[in-house]
């Protein structure tokens, strides 16, 4: 599979135990949805390959999965720090007021009276509210990374994916 049609929902951590089980963290919510999708993809050296799961269970506040195949501590640590993709026909679709965190990245985020603040880097996930880290450009204001509350009807006013644009009602200056 090619890296446009896939998705990444979670990434290996490190191994747990010496019989080839293996840390995940996921990005899903609940994080436990992880394990619905399958097969998991993982990048190597002929790109993207699909793993499967032989078991997968909470640990603790976290996640450990086993892999087919992979039965001891050193064969999992080559895992470390790698994305686990998934199909991304497999994900549900989002409802007209929801969106998956892929389809903001690299909109252009304009303040409401016009200002083009830059395009959306990345998000983050803090404890208050999911976060949108805006990067100015040669187009933008200036070239100042901006942190903006993914906040719907209070700070983001619109989005526009036809057109590649979100609306902000945040002060430039922060």
């Amino acid at each position: 599979m090619s890296s446009s049609e896939l998705t990444v929902v979670g990434r290996f951590l490190g191994a747990h135990g010496v019989k080839g089980w293996v840390r995940v963290f996921s990005y899903t919510d609940p994080m436990d949805n992880l394990s619905s999708y399958q097969p998991w993809y993982v990048k190597g050296d002929q790109g993207w390959q699909p793993l499967s799961l032989e078991g997968f269970r909470r640990q603790g506040k976290g996640l450990i999965a086993k892999i087919d195949g992979l039965n001891d501590r050193d064969a999992v640590n080559s895992l470390a720090g790698r994305d686990i993709a998934v199909p991304e026909a497999l994900l549900p679709q989002s409802r007209g007021d929801e969106y998956y965190w892929r389809d903001l990245i690299d909109l252009r985020v304009r303040h409401v009276n016009g200002v083009d603040l830059g395009r959306v880097h990345s998000m983050m996930e803090t404890g208050a509210n999911d976060v949108l880290v805006v990067r100015g450009d040669g187009q933008s204001l200036d070239r100042r990374e901006r942190l903006i509350p993914w906040l719907p009807d209070q700070v983001v006013m619109k989005v526009d994916l036809a057109a590649g644009e979100l609306t902000v009602d945040w002060d430039p200056d922060f």
